[in-house]
């Protein structure tokens, strides 16, 4: 039975994704561990990869276009001379390339003409929509369409040597919206060939690393992080009394007498720390609310 509204946890639960489930999948288990249909995730992970998933619970669904928009880190390898019509090792191989001459000088010096801000073409086995159709949608129709290059960051683009020849390890740290495996095949484009990825593990979103992450049939209530807590990569505001019922009824407030600075957006929180609210920047010097969590009445 299906606890009572008043029973339901709002919060973000931190889960290590396991190889062969979709987000999906853990959104779906997490209802029936948790008992609720308010459950939502932040930031896909393809059914082979593995890692940080954030999963919102209750109210906190509401606050999950935060996470997604977080720095995101990885860890794969990237097989040169093969290349595969997934960019992954689930593909059909599409090209074979030589490149038992290519150096560990040379992919790190193929990392760094991809590293700082780039455009990246989004793969068919993307989420991504065009005409209103998702791109991984047409792909297993055999439809293959042209796609918009959309502008990523690159923060950090690191190789060292595989076990095999052949094969480099990579961590990437980079914005939210690149795609790895676009990478791993502009690698070895780079190189004079092909590529392809394998074995990609998400470490980290954000300040959530792996650290934080339970595997879904560890999760319970005693793991999940508050509203408050899923927040903390936000600046956050400590809202005195007198201003709260404003921020309850949704109203926007002045910057100066809060103390807010920079570009936001902020968590509004009270003294005990409860996330009250999350606001955003405005043109003047008002900030006004993106979501509201405790309303007024």
């Amino acid at each position: 039975m299906r606890p009572a509204v008043a029973d339901q946890v709002h919060g973000l639960a931190v889960v290590d994704k396991e190889a062969g489930w979709t987000s999906h999948d853990v959104v779906a288990r997490c209802r029936r561990i948790f008992g609720q249909k308010r459950v939502g995730h932040a930031g896909t992970l393809d059914p082979d990869a593995t890692g940080v998933l954030l999963v919102g619970l209750g109210r906190a669904t509401r606050l999950m276009r935060f996470l997604t928009a977080l720095p995101k880190t990885y860890e794969a390898e990237v097989v040169l001379g093969t290349a595969t019509s997934t960019l992954d090792a689930s593909g059909e191989v599409t090209g074979t390339w030589e490149m038992d001459g290519v150096t560990l000088a040379d992919v790190r010096q193929a990392a760094a003409s991809l590293t700082g801000p780039i455009m990246q073409i989004p793969p068919m086995v993307s989420a991504v929509k065009v005409g209103g159709r998702r791109l991984h949608a047409l792909a297993r129709e055999g439809i293959e369409v042209e796609r918009v290059a959309r502008p990523v960051t690159v923060h950090r683009f690191d190789v060292t040597p595989g076990m095999t020849p052949g094969i480099f390890r990579i961590e990437v740290e980079c914005s939210s919206g690149t795609y790895v495996r676009v990478l791993a095949a502009d690698l070895g484009t780079a190189l004079g060939g092909g590529a392809h990825l394998r074995n990609l593990r998400r470490t980290r979103i954000g300040s959530f690393g792996t650290e934080d992450a339970r595997l879904v049939d560890e999760l319970s209530a005693a793991v999940v992080l508050t509203p408050a807590q899923a927040m903390r990569d936000l600046d956050q505001v400590v809202v005195p009394p007198e201003v709260q019922k404003h921020v309850a009824r949704g109203l926007p407030l002045d910057r100066i007498p809060l103390g807010v600075t920079g570009d936001g957006p902020w968590g509004l929180v009270d003294e005990g720390h409860r996330l009250l609210a999350v606001y955003e920047a405005t043109e003047t010097d008002r900030i006004r609310p993106a979501v509201v969590l405790e309303s007024a009445g």
